[in-house]
């Protein structure tokens, strides 16, 4: 089992930074793939980053350059920091977990609205 809280989220201007967190709880998370996914109304959600158990971490290309994600797993958390927010970038983030047995979990999401 895993259990997925996202954090971070809020109203920044364009140009500025967050840092979106995502706490977990479980004892299989040291061993799960972490992925951020983002989701704007009437779309899919689209993936962002993921980063593997051995905390290696692969962006989108669309997120190259601007988002990076890293995962501390003495903590049990996964970070995606976000650069020079533009607004096309608001949405709601999701985390999402797959485990070894190949289970999904995903947290409630976390809401980013850039905006001047």
């Amino acid at each position: 089992q895993l259990q997925l809280v996202e954090s971070g989220g809020g109203l920044v201007q364009p140009g500025g930074s967050l840092r979106l967190s995502c706490a977990a709880s479980g004892s299989v998370f040291s061993a799960s793939t972490i992925v951020w996914y983002r989701q704007t109304p009437g779309k899919q959600r689209d993936l962002v980053a993921h980063t593997t158990m051995g905390g290696t971490g692969y962006h989108a290309d669309s997120a190259e350059g601007r988002f990076t994600i890293s995962r501390d797993n003495a903590k049990k958390m996964v970070y995606l920091q976000i650069d020079n927010l533009k607004p096309e970038d608001t949405a709601v983030y999701y985390c999402n977990g797959v485990d070894p047995f190949g289970w999904n979990y995903w947290g409630n999401g976390t809401r980013v609205t850039v905006s001047s």
